[in-house]
Parts: structure tokens; sequence; C-alpha cells
């Protein structure tokens, strides 16, 4: 079954994209990936959405209209992506515009961008609203791709993604959670970013200021934990500082705040992707923070997409696709609520067995 995964990360950037034809045999699922791209918001919605988020305030007319220009700028993601090919379904992330969450509990999440635009240009059935059966169920909602790292890390290993916010996955304790802001700080530093990491590596870092940041209760709370950019606003910057000396200090908190969370697990090895996995002196932060012997290697930029990917196909058979140690949900849920497409609906046949280790190949 071809599925079309798409998602907008925290960072607010663009809409990411994977094709991948997806087969199970004994146990094994096996995904060909056959496109992963990105397609860039339009500058002036790009705008829209950052005014919309914390600590920004938007009436209800706004909210309508980004579920509808969002909705359509995903539609011409998916019709980019899916150029050429005949795609069974599409499941998209859509835009998180705000995670209700309150003294560590998630209360609700909202992601905008309306699929029936996605389904009206495609014709195909979309997935969509994925996150919100989790939270129903006494979860986080979050980190979701959790279930694609735990299907294909090896033992003592761990999966980071390093976008707005950076969310770790540990292989053996079957925990994940939002470690703290990733790229977030950085961002709203040196916008619209750090490019190569050129002003982190500039900088001095204050080690007064990464103290004071470190406070932050946030990380003192046990998985499971989300977190998002309702904490981490803008407002969050002190001022004062030559830019240079707070990009180096926030991408220094990052990258302390993940590589904690590596050595309290004892990790072999973690495989990185987002963007954050593109800023070298982010990256060499890291590796100096974690311990000697572990080893931090890049994963495909598209990891989420194609996570996406296989929660449409997760759904499309009746499987669950979250585990329950790792978002703090009740048990495992069924995700998303599905918008037919051009024809009737075609539901596969239930799959009885979930898969027990995953494969990618190109």
């Amino acid at each position: 079954m071809r599925v079309l995964g798409l998602i907008s990360g925290t960072s607010h950037d663009g809409i990411d994209s994977a094709v991948v034809d997806w087969s199970l045999d004994n146990g094994v699922l096996t995904g060909v990936v056959e496109q992963a791209g990105e397609l860039p918001y339009p500058p002036e919605l790009r705008a829209r959405i950052l005014r919309a988020l914390p600590p920004g305030r938007v009436d209800l007319a706004e909210v309508c209209a980004l579920d509808t220009l969002i909705g359509q700028a995903f539609a011409e993601a998916a019709v980019q992506a899916a150029e050429g090919r005949d795609v069974d379904l599409i499941c998209s992330h859509g835009q998180t515009l705000f995670h209700w969450v309150e003294d560590g509990r998630v209360y609700g999440t909202l992601q905008l961008g309306q699929p029936a635009w996605i389904a009206e240009r495609t014709g195909t059935p979309v997935v969509s609203d994925v996150r919100a059966r989790d939270v129903a169920a006494g979860g986080q909602g979050a980190p979701l791709v959790s279930y694609l790292d735990l299907l294909m890390l090896p033992p003592r290993w761990g999966a980071l993604n390093i976008g707005g916010i950076a969310n770790l996955t540990v292989r053996d304790a079957a925990l994940a959670y939002d470690t703290g802001p990733g790229c977030a700080l950085i961002d709203a530093a040196a916008p619209p970013y750090d490019r190569d990491g050129a002003l982190g590596a500039a900088g001095e870092v204050r080690q007064d200021l990464l103290a004071k940041l470190l406070e932050e209760p946030y990380y003192r709370l046990e998985p499971p934990k989300s977190t998002g950019k309702e904490l981490f606003t803008p407002d969050y910057l002190p001022t004062g500082l030559p830019q240079a000396d707070l990009v180096a200090t926030l991408t220094a908190l990052t990258a302390e705040t993940v590589a904690a969370e590596v050595r309290r697990h004892d990790l072999a090895g973690v495989v990185v992707s987002g963007g954050g996995a593109r800023n070298p002196t982010l990256m060499g932060m890291l590796r100096d923070r974690v311990s000697a012997e572990a080893t931090v290697s890049p994963f495909a930029d598209e990891k989420e997409a194609i996570a996406f990917s296989l929660f449409g196909w997760l759904t499309a058979h009746g499987l669950p696709a979250t585990v329950p140690s790792c978002t703090g949900a009740s048990g495992p849920r069924v995700l998303g609520t599905i918008t037919p497409g051009a024809g009737p609906l075609k539901i596969p046949e239930p799959v009885a067995e979930a898969p027990v280790r995953a494969v990618l190949t190109r």
C-alpha cells in the first residue's frame, strides 16, 4: 500500500513529504521510500503562523483562515509529492498551533490544515487529526514518531529528533519524550535560523546564563512528557547580550539538555534527524557532551514524514500507532479521522498482528 505522509513541525518552515510503499511479511514491515522532499511555506503564510503562536493572540476569524490556508498549502505539497504515482492514502499531520499543557498533563492539542482541501485536490482519502485520540486516552499526543523508532532501533540505541522542540526515543526502556527546546530558541534569537551554526560558533557560551536556563522546571519532570513553543516562546529569551553570545548559549542549552538524557539512559548511540542535525555547531556541542563511548549519527531529515506515512498505513489496517509507555496513554489507539477521496472509501482488511520490526529501503 502506497501512503503519502505530510507534516510541518515546530519549526514552521515548510511541509515535509514522503511517499512510502509498505508491505508486511512475517511481522516485518518493509517501507520502500519512493519520494521525500520539502515544500517551504509561502513567506506570508509562515509569517501569519508565527504571529498566531504563543504569546500571540488571534481571533476565530484568523484560526479559520489559517485552517484553510494551511490546508491548501498541504494540498499543493501532496500534489507535488504524488506526481506520477498512484497513491492509495495520504496521512497529514497538519500544523500544530497549540499544545495545551498544564502541570505536565496535556488537555488538548490543535493541528490546523483542513484535510478536505487535500482530498479535493488529489481525490485521495486523507487520514488527519492524528494526535487527538492519544490525548483523549490520557496521553501526551507526542512523540508519536517513537512507534517507528522502536521498530527500527538496535539495543542500547536512541533516536533523537531536533526540530523546534527536541525529542528522544529510548529503545530498551520503550520511552519517548520531549527533552526541551531543539531549534526553537536558537531560531528566535537568529531568525529565521542560524545558518550552518555560524553565529553559535562565533559567540561565547555564557556559563552563568546557561546555568540559569537549566533551572527550567520542565527538565526535571519525569517522562512521559511533552512541551512546545507555548513554553519556549521568544519571551523566554534574555535581553542585553551580543547576538552571537546569546545564540551560542542557546545552542549549548539544547546540546546539554539532550546530552543529559543520552547520558541518563547510558545509550551506546543516537541517530539524529530534524533541522538541528544540519547545524554543525549544535552537533559538535552534542558530541562533546555525551559519553565518550556514545555514537552520534545523522538520519534522514524526512523521518517524521515517513512516520506519518506509516501511521496512515496502520490506521487503514486497523492497527494502533501509539506506545503507551512513550505517550502516557491508557492504552494503544488507532489514530486519526478519515476524509474520503473522490470515489467510494475502500479500507483494506484489518491486519491481525502488528509488525514487530520495520525496514526502510530506497
